[in-house]
């Protein structure tokens, strides 16, 4: 690949777009493989240079089109400078022809090279190559490598980085000078070492605003400090004795023996060596601008400079070498920013990994890094220390490889349960994988680490990719494990129940319910002296404190009934009597308005957590605050953000169940008969509110309450729940409202249960089950729509979930109560709505249509038994959705769904529907009976939607695209009725109306009507002229646009004697002029057509 390209380049009939072609292509190459490897695959004979030279010195650098022309050329250029001869050999002579000098080559490429270095552009790099390359040649180096370095050296001085030249011009300065002093030797550059440390100094690109540069900076100091220390491998560093994973796992004994031995008597044998070696004065400088660069604030600077402390480290003395390390932990304070914390853990790690950082120095870092491991402070409505956490789990991966398993025994159980905590508690998933690899590192490398295998079977990389299921299942299983049950439990209680997050507060606090029962006694003792901790934090101000205390007291509370539960033991003997009137009390002592959207939820869980613990309240006035926390919640709904609203109504109707399941029975089911009516009289008011909010948290309380607070009210609740369900012209942008109590009905029955001959009262019987089925049906007409769009899709869905709720509920009872007639309507609606155009609807309709078909335990009457797929894709719904067309029980509402799919704006779902549609029309053009049963039934739709726009005007659009199709040559046979029967529909549809778009497609059906010949030709044409000239200029301009088409498609429909006359009328009129003047070229076509004029009817005056 690499000879072809290089062949069209080197082509002198190649065009020069196919050479900078060629050139991008090798660009995308090098940028695979990457240029240091690619380069040593270009051409570098001596015979390459002068074209190389030339092409490149004929190339424009402000040509921004073909910059990876340049690169690569300054790449190959830097290959072929390499050749083994001196540079002037290839000048030849230096006099041409003409006799004017020219230049030397060695001056061509440096002056090239300079010119490249400040460009903006990726050329940039690779002239810093081709410096490093060319400066570092033998004859170079003694005749340019001084005026180069000046000339860097003024750039440096005399550049600033206010301005986007400047940077470009540093930014090639210190790349060049950067590789400078990698590449080359140390003896050629020592000398130079120290001024360009003085004149970096002087610069102080440490201040400077550009990350590149003080990436840069600190490239260039970390070089000039290795170039200012004799290149040494430092005898003193810790040596791992054998990088085998099976002699780690084999043998961790003897090869630790050696590992010491050999750092024992390389330390002896390096005391001696270093006595008479001096570490120069700037080294101290160069580190100290290291240390720096590890607190900067962007990450690309702090790993470099991380890196440059492990390769200083690496060439001083023992001494130096912890004094550094010793600087490094400095990072580590909490004074510092996140910044310093994040450099520092990439030092440490790079320290480690090197061997530099002695097993002595362990006592001291260990700690550290489980503190970064944890870190995580508050900024605003965020927190920072992700990076942090990340690179503390690099740290553990790095030790894992870089000590032996006896040097990190006395810190196993703190590193293992550190990084399990991380692993499985870290609100980031990067940080949680990084954990997790570095667990498995320590696990394979080390071998030590409880539970290693049995652990990482569970908790790999994709799984603990979902913070849910770490926290509620991997949680449990590893706290299964002794030796993680303690720190998983007390890292919950001080780090994440008052953490920023919410969901990491819930989420923490359902963990500490599940991981009680692993360790009962320890949270027994546990909650000793943090449960009066926790209740002093559920009333400071803090609020995440306060919110994550409650909920932490109501998991932890539950879970230890749960505990006593089988022994009958209760759980007041877990707590303290002090905590047991505190908790009573706490919604007494909080706030519920300011935090109200955090603190009510919370309250309302704490109540419904002792309700269920059965705490001993019955009879104790603190019951009636409870009680009226929960109304006072659901009536204050709209007083709260929309996205806390739904969170308080579900804590508030679950604390309400548990608490009158708890404390208002008098005996066993048998409700308090003044609490029962009390509540279910203030409900059905409720029900009336002039708030749509109230009016939902209402529905849903009656939706909750037992089955012994409803016996006896069931009637009053279903009229007040029904009331709510129809839509008037007071509520009718009330969704939420109807949606929530077609919801309440099926919960409502769902405990009351079933009784054929049962009261209508207590219990879903023959009585009122019509009832029943009547008002959930009545919501499957909800087609309510405002600026928040369809929302009566909303109030179909719910009651479609309560149909099959109910359903069930009945079948599994007493399938007789289930009508043929009840059952057949049902099925009929969820065909429609399984054929209409919203997505998430026809799926939900088609899933319970699906569910109730092929129901087996119980089985549903009085349903035939038909094959069906999923319904939410609409390739593959729409094919199933149309068979139902072929009965008759179905035909109606079938078509009705699709009528407003095939004439619906989303275009999968017309595009798909409709072909649906018209596969099955066209399997039916022979059967004439199923063709006038479609004909009927499409005509019925249409005579009962003419004033319901949502159905009219889709309508519309479909029989445009039926007529369009020939699809009308079936029915025309059938019945020539029909095309009459559409035309006066679609005329009377139409009448006085001013909406566009039903008069728009109507002029569509209008000129698809033409083909029907006789009567109905004329009809149609005087029609089509009426609209001609009506009001709306813009119908004026579509219906003659829309009639021109029709009369090229049609020839038969006027004489070919007038047809020219006709088209020019049609097309040089101005239809969007006057009206006047509109008439009376429209009165010119009716005579040209043979159609009796129009006439205009005079208004009657006013009297």
């Amino acid at each position: 690949m690499l000879n072809m390209l290089l062949e069209q380049i080197r082509s002198e009939q190649s065009p020069p777009p196919l050479v900078h072609l060629a050139f991008k292509f090798l660009y995308v190459i090098s940028k695979v493989r990457g240029h240091k490897i690619f380069m040593q695959l270009l051409p570098h004979e001596v015979s390459d240079v002068h074209p190389v030279l030339d092409l490149l010195s004929r190339q424009n650098p402000k040509d921004h089109q073909t910059w990876e022309t340049r690169y690569m050329l300054l790449l190959w250029l830097s290959m072929t400078c390499l050749i083994p001869f001196d540079l002037s050999r290839l000048d030849g002579h230096l006099t041409s022809e003409s006799g004017q000098a020219r230049e030397p080559i060695m001056d061509r490429i440096l002056a090239i090279a300079k010119s490249y270095l400040t460009v903006c552009d990726s050329s940039r790099d690779a002239a810093s190559i081709l410096v490093s390359k060319f400066l570092t040649r033998l004859d170079v180096k003694q005749k340019r490598l001084g005026d180069f370095l000046d000339w860097s050296l003024t750039i440096m001085s005399q550049t600033h980085d206010l301005t986007m030249e400047g940077t470009v011009m540093l930014d090639g300065a210190l790349q060049s000078l950067a590789q400078l002093f990698k590449h080359g030797k140390r003896d050629d550059f020592l000398l130079y070492a120290p001024t360009v440390l003085q004149c970096l100094d002087k610069r102080r690109l440490a201040e400077s605003n550009q990350t590149v540069l003080r990436k840069l900076g600190i490239k260039l100091v970390q070089r000039l400090g290795l170039t200012l220390l004799k290149p040494r491998l430092a005898k003193w560093r810790y040596q791992r004795g054998s990088r085998s994973l099976a002699a780690n796992l084999s043998q961790p004994t003897k090869v630790t023996e050696q590992a010491q031995s050999k750092v024992e008597n390389g330390d002896l044998e390096q005391a001696t060596q270093e006595e008479d070696y001096d570490i120069p004065e700037e080294i101290e400088n160069v580190i100290e601008q290291l240390l720096v660069g590890l607190k900067d604030k962007e990450t690309i600077v702090r790993w470099s400079a991380a890196k440059g402390i492990g390769r200083v480290t690496g060439r001083l003395p023992v001494e130096l070498a912890d004094e550094v390390v010793a600087s490094v932990l400095e990072c580590f304070s909490f004074q510092e920013t996140d910044n310093a914390w994040h450099g520092g853990c990439l030092a440490l790690a790079e320290l480690g990994r090197r061997g530099l950082l002695l097993p002595s120095r362990l006592p001291d870092v260990v700690p550290l890094i489980l503190k970064a491991l944890m870190y995580d402070e508050k900024r605003g409505a965020c927190s920072v220390g992700t990076n942090v956490r990340d690179s503390a789990c690099y740290v553990c991966w790095a030790f894992a490889r870089a000590y032996d398993p006896v040097e990190l025994k006395p810190f196993v159980t703190q590193i293992a349960s550190a990084l399990v905590i991380t692993t499985v508690f870290d609100r980031n998933v990067n940080c949680r994988r990084a954990a997790s690899a570095a667990f498995q590192e320590n696990v394979g490398r080390q071998g030590t680490f409880p539970h290693g295998i049995d652990i990482l079977t569970l908790a790999d990389y994709y799984a603990v990719g979902n913070l849910s299921n770490c926290y509620q299942m991997i949680s449990v299983y590893i706290a299964s494990f002794p030796e993680y049950t303690k720190p998983m439990i007390d890292h919950l209680v001080a780090m994440k129940i008052n953490h920023w997050d919410k969901s990491i507060r819930e989420l923490a606090t359902k963990a500490l319910h599940s991981l009680t029962p692993q360790a009962p006694e320890y949270m027994q003792l546990l909650l000793l002296p943090v449960l009066p901790q926790l209740l002093t934090m559920a009333t400071n101000m803090d609020l995440h404190g306060r919110h994550g205390a409650i909920l932490a007291c109501a998991e932890i509370i539950y879970a230890l009934y749960k505990l006593g539960s089988p022994t009958d033991r209760p759980v007041t003997d877990f707590l303290s009597a002090g905590s047991v009137e505190e908790l009573k009390c706490i919604h007494q002592k909080v706030s519920l308005g300011f935090g109200g959207e955090l603190m009510r939820p919370s309250v309302c869980a704490l109540i419904e957590k002792m309700s269920l613990s059965r705490m001993p309240f019955h009879k104790d006035p603190i019951i009636v605050g409870w009680q009226w926390l929960i109304d006072d919640s659901l009536k204050s709904l709209h007083l709260f953000s929309s996205g806390a609203r739904q969170g308080i109504k579900e804590s508030a109707v679950s604390a309400l169940s548990a608490l009158c399941q708890e404390y208002y029975q008098v005996k066993p089911d048998v409700a308090d008969p003044d609490m029962q009516e009390q509540l279910v009289t203030q409900y059905i008011a409720g029900l009336r509110s002039p708030e749509v909010l109230t009016r939902c948290g209402c529905a849903l309380a009656l939706g909750s309450l037992p089955r012994f607070m409803i016996r006896s009210k069931l009637q009053q609740i279903l009229e007040g729940l029904q009331e709510i369900c129809r839509i008037t012209q007071k509520d009718v942008t009330f969704a939420e409202s109807r949606k929530d109590a077609a919801t309440a009905i099926a919960q409502v029955y769902a405990t009351a249960g079933v009784s054929t001959q049962g009261s209508p009262d207590s219990f879903l019987c023959l009585n009122n089950v019509t009832k029943v089925y009547g008002a959930l049906l009545d919501c499957m007409n909800d087609y309510t729509t405002d600026s928040r769009g369809d929302v009566g899709s909303w109030v179909r869905e719910a009651a479609m979930t309560s149909l099959m709720d109910v359903t069930f509920l009945v079948v599994a009872s007493d399938p007789e109560l289930l009508t043929p007639e009840l059952c057949e309507r049902m099925m009929c609606c969820l065909a429609q709505q399984a054929a209409e155009k919203i997505d998430r609807c026809r799926a939900h309709a088609g899933t319970i249509f699906l569910d109730l078909l092929h129901s087996k335990n119980p089985v549903v009457p009085h349903i035939p038994h038909l094959d069906g797929s999923q319904t939410n894709s609409p390739p593959r719904a729409f094919p199933h959705i149309t068979q139902l067309l072929r009965l008759p029980r179905y035909q109606y509402h079938t078509l009705l769904g699709l009528t407003v799919s095939v004439g619906g704006l989303t275009a999968s779902t017309v595009c798909f529907s409709s072909q649906s549609l018209f596969d099955y029309l066209k399997g039916i053009q022979q059967d004439r009976h199923m063709l006038e049963q479609f004909s009927a039934t499409l005509l019925q739709i249409f005579r009962d939607h003419l004033s319901n726009d949502r159905v009219f005007i889709p309508l519309l659009k479909m029989l445009d695209q039926m007529l369009a199709r020939g699809f009308h040559q079936g029915i025309r046979e059938t019945s020539h009725m029909f095309c009459i029967d559409i035309l006066a529909l679609c005329k009377e549809g139409i009448k006085r109306s001013k909406d566009v778009e039903k008069l728009r497609s109507s002029i569509a059906v209008f000129c698809g009507l033409i083909q029907f010949q006789g009567e109905v030709r004329k009809k149609v044409l005087f029609q089509l002229l009426l609209l001609l000239c009506h009001p709306y200029p813009v119908i004026r301009k579509t219906t003659a646009s829309q009639v021109y088409e029709m009369l090229l498609m049609y020839d038969d429909v006027i004489d070919p004697a007038v047809m020219d006359e006709v088209m020019t009328e049609l097309s040089d009129t101005n239809w969007e002029g006057d009206l006047t003047m509109v008439r009376s070229h429209r009165n010119q076509l009716c005579d040209l057509l043979g159609v009796q004029r129009p006439t205009v009817v005079a208004k009657s005056p006013v009297q």
